[in-house]
């Protein structure tokens, strides 16, 4: 069994997972430690170092809120954010591989962001696990990035120092990960030209930044996009969507200010802890993309608008409870006020399609749809518009989810599912779910491979078909007691927005 390879930087020594014919490599360095005149830079090359790299432990996870709280009250706490004592340092910058260990060669490769709203998340939460995909003859990999003030702060001083890399650390440090894994793959058996990048959540934003950055041409050959894309239908802004360079340099003014230092120089020399704790009782909102010219030269949550993205095999979905949105408004006057942003010449047909007078019940009863849903039904319709030949996978989670919390299909639950760990968790899975569980990461593998979910199981039984996402006739894969395709028609309201919407970008 092979437990040891050679990367650029030295020697990586792993260790047995659970299955012994897959090995575990956690906590190797790819990049330099971002801390002192590294802080708010790009990734720099990482050091070689002496003798073997013992990789058996997680390194430590970035600056962040401590996410442990009551499991009676916050269900993250109940699910994953278990443990208050992982390590944190600002020094954060590691990836970790599971790979066949009989020797193989050419595998493909699937990297992984985690979510958390570019605020918080890490590695080594347990349903990250890459081991059950691993064992579908998949070379896993997991990266860890910088977050909030860390990974997204800008400066004018900043900007004018390093114009190159002004914005963005944390999607830069994925990148300089994928680019590392491409370099370095080889030796754990994975094939540098078959590499799938995908995430969850904000991992899934990231995945969409880097489909929109012009540096990523041929970094990797498909994308998956998990509760990660994102288009309201009725025009509100999410506190996470991408902000201008001058936005967020006078932000990053403000920060300085309140930090009470004058140049980068003084800033880079404060402890990591003082400046997240600062960040924290700050009243900025959220930390994240910035379109700063360089990495992101337009908002990546309208990644389909852009036929000069990566163009790839995308799956994307979502969980049929995630994201909902409805009219923000209360009675026929805001109504009206809404709808004449939103449509201009049309608003009264936009207002057929409620009932009045209109009350903030009736509004969101009549107007409900899911965010996500729109955005993808966004993207067939951009893929056809322009002619892009690359499938779009839809997919929505709708499985039954057992515990005493009565939990529904919440954000982030179908983790568990997709990399296969429903052993991990808490709650009392039954037969059916790990069914369900063991059917869809065959879909994920299938795709990871191929850029086709369809195939074979694990078993080698032939898969229900999922069909591609066609905007004149939608169909999508439900997961709920088993994969089931569906006819995935939009409402009279939702194609009506859908076209408004179009023909304003």
């Amino acid at each position: 069994m092979i437990r040891k390879v050679k990367v650029e930087n030295g020697w990586v020594r792993g260790i047995p997972a659970a299955d012994p014919r897959i090995t575990s490599y956690k906590g190797i360095p790819f990049a330099a430690k971002p801390i002192g005149e590294n802080r708010w830079r790009a990734p720099q090359p990482c050091p070689d170092w002496e003798g073997e790299l013992f990789a058996a432990e997680f390194g430590p996870i970035a600056m962040q809120a401590n996410c442990a709280g009551d499991p009676a009250k916050d269900i993250y706490a109940r699910e994953w954010a278990v443990d208050a004592e992982l390590p944190m340092s600002e020094d954060c910058l590691y990836l970790n591989v599971w790979a066949p260990a009989d020797g193989r060669k050419n595998m493909p490769v699937y990297v992984w962001y985690f979510g958390g709203g570019l605020q918080v998340g890490n590695t080594t939460e347990m349903e990250f696990d890459g081991e059950r995909l691993a064992r579908r003859g998949i070379v896993v990999v997991t990266v860890g990035y910088r977050l909030n003030v860390f990974g997204f702060m800008c400066h004018p001083e900043i900007t004018a120092q390093q114009p190159e890399a002004p914005a963005n650390f944390g999607f830069l440090d994925q990148q300089c990960a994928t680019r590392w894994v491409k370099r370095n793959i080889a030796a754990f058996g994975g094939d540098p030209e078959n590499i799938t990048i995908g995430g969850q959540s904000a991992g899934g934003m990231s995945v969409c930044a880097q489909m929109t950055s012009p540096q990523n041409k041929g970094l990797f050959q498909r994308a998956i996009v998990e509760s990660g894309t994102f288009t309201q239908p009725y025009g509100a802004k999410m506190g996470l969507f991408p902000r201008s360079m001058a936005e967020a340099e006078a932000q990053g003014v403000r920060f300085f200010e309140a930090l009470g230092v004058k140049t980068l120089e003084e800033a880079r020399k404060i402890d990591a802890r003082t400046i997240e704790d600062l960040s924290l009782t700050w009243p900025w909102g959220c930390w994240g993309e910035t379109v700063d010219g360089v990495f992101s030269t337009y908002r990546s949550n309208e990644w389909y608008l852009h036929p000069e993205r990566v163009q790839c095999p995308v799956m994307l979905g979502q969980t049929s409870t995630e994201f909902t949105a409805a009219p923000m408004a209360k009675n026929d006057e805001e109504l009206a006020a809404l709808a004449k942003e939103l449509c201009g010449d049309e608003a009264e047909k936009l207002l057929g399609f409620f009932s009045h007078p209109a009350t903030e019940e009736s509004l969101k009863q009549e107007g409900l749809m899911h965010s996500i849903g729109f955005a993808i039904r966004a993207a067939a319709c951009k893929n056809k518009e322009l002619g892009i030949a690359q499938p779009l996978y839809a997919y929505n989670f709708d499985a039954e989810i057992p515990g005493w919390d009565n939990p529904g299909t919440f954000h982030s639950v179908d983790l568990w599912f997709f990399f296969e760990t429903l052993a991990k968790c808490w709650r009392p899975f039954t037969g059916k779910h790990y069914d369900l569980a063991r059917q869809m990461c065959d879909y994920w593998a299938n795709f990871i491979k191929t850029g086709d979910p369809n195939g074979t199981d694990s078993q080698g039984n032939t898969l229900p078909l999922w069909p591609e996402l066609d905007a004149a006739k939608p169909a999508w894969m439900v997961f709920a007691d088993s994969a089931n395709p569906q006819r995935w028609e939009a409402s009279e309201l939702e194609r009506f927005l859908l076209e408004t919407y179009l023909k304003n970008q």
